[in-house]
């Protein structure tokens, strides 16, 4: 005759057996399964039995079902039991010592898992402090203690209290150092130093960055999950630079970032767990790394100005994410396709596709009515994409209403910045908004107190100054902010901003009548083309040379923004013709027309979506639907 504890596990087995058939049936058959765990309870089971069967259901009900508080009431039973049996359980586990590890896991595990579901219920109150006394216990087991601070440290990130989350991940830092995980322990540093950055401490920062890197350089151990903590390490790096405007200055560490992730594309998965079960962590997938690698890819080449190639990388990033998003529904995938949509949306707006553009800011809207988190987090970004393509439109009030709105919703100190330089450039365009012009430009000056670090940032603020000086026919106090634009512009590799000085200056001395071409003519200037790409302190002189040599230049960058292309085409087109250049007139002004038309033609096409309806739109969360438009309401005069 079998023993209880034989009887016990024989119908216990079969039953998760059973249980675990119908999880994984395909189609799963969830009800069945819940039927096979709820009768457990039936054969009055052990506490430590009863304990991680209700862990079981509340998972299953969790991960599969809506009915997420029958999942929370086993979840609550589940933790609730488990504190209530640890310190018989341990005078138990002196005769089966495997038992300790096995029930820690089911009490951690419903810590873990109530405290994320209460986040989704909005019980955040409830949930920080469930996951303070978790961690309090679990010191003895290193994995759940570390899995419990960044799980805790996270929710502190979404309520944006950084400070309570740094102070957490610097605990975790601490203890993985104790028990001896210096992988861990990097992957807390390098948390924090994310999160440092995202306060703009930037003298916490860089000490912070140098230890992680002799951390990274000297660990030892898997070379998969060596190569990610340098993956995580280089995506700071760049997006420190970036987020600072320093396009050129970047790129060693691009490069080292690219050639890292083909490292990692090549290595295979080891299955050997490690040996210090503090190290049994994995900051991203390897897909995951290759399209965030994509991603600040992108972010480098729209603000280079490359923007060809930042279009063929958002093809390829997004194109891996439709795959990935039909096997994984993580919430950082549907993050990294809204900012990839943003920048290809300022992409398409550039070189003239404001039909794609306005489909793609829907996207995006689509996206983030999805997820409440997800439109809280870019609803400013939203908004400005829809300011800047109301500018392509030439809707001016709309305009002005989406970066107002953006201004109110964003905290960021570096996208007010862009928003408001945008706005003065909206302001400038009316010609009759100095007050709230003045204001604005007041606390975007780049003489002093600039309100951010970023060097590009601050060259637009003075290419704006430079525009608005030319408007009101301060020619020489324009010519002196554009300089200060081409100096910062090109020592960073600004390509697009200093197509548009060039443009803007080539202007300001055909208006002065200093359009006279070099004697050595087209020949010469054709040969001077590739000097565009030059650093500008190599052509001290450039901006006093006439203004078609400034035009020439400026084509010679081949930056494809439609707009500049069109303003530079007029202008070549008078100048030539000022010149007596008949020919060169006469294929300038073709190329005029040609922008023109596409333009156009591009502008009707957008003006007639549904979708521009989305202008209109500056209070709560995006429009479902759009009504079609009988046609563009919108002046085209500016664009032609």
């Amino acid at each position: 005759m079998a023993s209880g504890g034989e009887a016990l596990e024989s119908w216990y087995l079969a039953l998760l057996g059973f249980a675990e058939h119908f999880r994984t049936s395909s189609p799963p058959k969830i009800r069945l399964c819940v039927h096979c765990l709820q009768a457990v309870f039936q054969f009055k089971p052990p506490q430590r039995v009863e304990a991680r069967t209700h862990l079981q259901l509340g998972s299953v009900l969790y991960h599969h079902t809506k009915n997420s508080d029958l999942a929370r009431s086993h979840l609550e039973k589940a933790w609730f039991i488990s504190q209530q049996i640890s310190f018989l359980n341990h005078i138990y586990a002196m005769h089966l010592e495997c038992h300790i590890s096995q029930f820690e896991d089911v009490k951690f595990e419903a810590a873990s898992l109530l405290s994320e579901l209460y986040c989704q219920q909005n019980l955040v109150d409830s949930a920080k402090p469930l996951l303070r006394k978790a961690i309090q216990i679990s010191q003895q087991t290193p994995y759940w203690h570390c899995r419990l601070l960044f799980q805790l440290a996270q929710l502190h990130t979404l309520e944006k209290d950084l400070v309570s989350a740094c102070d957490l991940l610097g605990v975790g830092a601490e203890y993985a150092r104790v028990v001896g995980s210096e992988y861990t322990r990097a992957l807390f540093l390098l948390s924090k130093g994310m999160l440092l950055l995202m306060e703009r401490k930037l003298q916490e920062v860089h000490p912070l960055l140098t230890l992680c890197g002799q951390i990274v350089e000297n660990w030892q151990g898997n070379p998969i999950q060596k190569e990610s903590l340098r993956v995580f390490f280089l995506v700071l790096q760049v997006t420190h630079y970036l987020d600072a405007g320093q396009v050129k200055s970047v790129k060693p560490c691009l490069k080292q970032l690219q050639q890292c992730i083909q490292t990692i594309s090549t290595l295979h998965d080891d299955e050997i767990l490690p040996s210090n079960p503090a190290d049994l962590f994995h900051w991203l997938p390897k897909e995951h790394m290759c399209v965030l690698v994509y991603l600040v890819t992108v972010m480098h080449s729209m603000q280079a100005g490359y923007l060809e190639k930042a279009q063929k990388y958002t093809d390829k990033a997004l194109m891996q994410l439709e795959k990935l998003k039909m096997l994984d529904c993580s919430a950082i995938l549907s993050s990294f396709q809204v900012i990839l949509l943003e920048h290809i949306i300022m992409c398409r707006l550039v070189t003239g596709h404001k039909a794609t553009a306005l489909q793609e800011i829907s996207q995006v809207c689509q996206l983030c009515q999805q997820s409440p988190r997800l439109f809280s987090n870019h609803a400013a970004q939203l908004h400005t994409l829809l300011g800047l393509y109301c500018i392509s439109v030439n809707c001016m009030d709309n305009a002005e209403a989406q970066f107002t709105t953006a201004l109110r919703l964003t905290t960021h100190q570096e996208l007010w910045t862009f928003i408001v330089t945008n706005l003065a450039s909206v302001y400038i365009r009316e010609g009759n908004r100095h007050q709230e012009l003045y204001s604005l430009l007041e606390r975007i000056n780049p003489d002093h107190n600039f309100p951010v670090s970023s060097h590009c940032l601050r060259a637009a603020a003075f290419y704006i100054r430079g525009l608005l000086s030319f408007f009101q026919g301060r020619y020489n106090e324009a010519k002196r902010f554009l300089r200060e634009t081409l100096k910062m512009s090109n020592a960073e590799d600004l390509n697009r901003l200093t197509a548009c000085s060039l443009v803007l200056l080539g202007h300001i001395f055909y208006v002065l009548g200093n359009h006279r071409v070099r004697p050595d003519s087209a020949h010469g200037l054709r040969a001077n083309e590739g000097r565009c790409r030059a650093p500008i302190h190599q052509n001290r002189d450039l901006v006093q040379q006439p203004g078609g040599l400034c035009l020439c230049k400026c084509r010679a960058s081949k930056i494809p923004d439609m707009s500049v292309q069109l303003w530079s085409s007029a202008l070549l087109k008078d100048l030539n013709k000022a010149c007596g250049n008949t020919m060169d007139a006469h294929e300038a002004a073709q190329m005029h027309q040609n922008f023109s038309q596409q333009l156009l033609q591009d502008h009707i096409a957008a003006c007639s979506l549904p979708e521009h309806n989305l202008i209109s739109w500056t209070d709560g969360p995006p429009p479902v639907q759009f009504q079609a438009q009988n046609g563009p309401t919108t002046s085209l005069a500016s664009l032609l």
